[in-house]
């Protein structure tokens, strides 16, 4: 069991990851809702259009908190709120294997 201040260690280190789609999910963006596909386990997910924008948005940001930043700015909203709504995005996208953290290089 994780107390409050290992979650705030994992959001920090997930903050500063960088996520990408890996090349076993393609996802198609749509009007009403984003679908994702892992081809893996041949599952698809539906997103709705801010989920969707978060993920692309994933997708060309350095970090998961410059994404974050990023979406805020698109839908004129808090960044500490859009944060936590980003975060939540991607621990519920990695359980399901549509996003992977990318090694750090350094």
């Amino acid at each position: 069991m994780s107390d409050s201040s290992g979650r705030i260690k994992e959001d920090t280190d997930l903050l500063s990851a960088r996520v990408r789609v890996p090349q076993h999910v393609v996802f198609r963006e749509f009007p009403a809702e984003t679908v994702v596909l892992n081809l893996q386990t041949e599952q698809y997910h539906g997103l709705n259009p801010t989920a969707g924008a978060m993920l692309t948005e994933l997708g060309r940001s350095s970090t998961v908190s410059e994404a974050a930043a990023a979406v805020a700015r698109q839908f004129d909203r808090n960044e500490t709120e859009v944060r936590g709504h980003v975060l939540g995005l991607c621990s519920q996208l990695l359980e399901r294997g549509l996003i992977e953290i990318v090694p750090d290089e350094s």
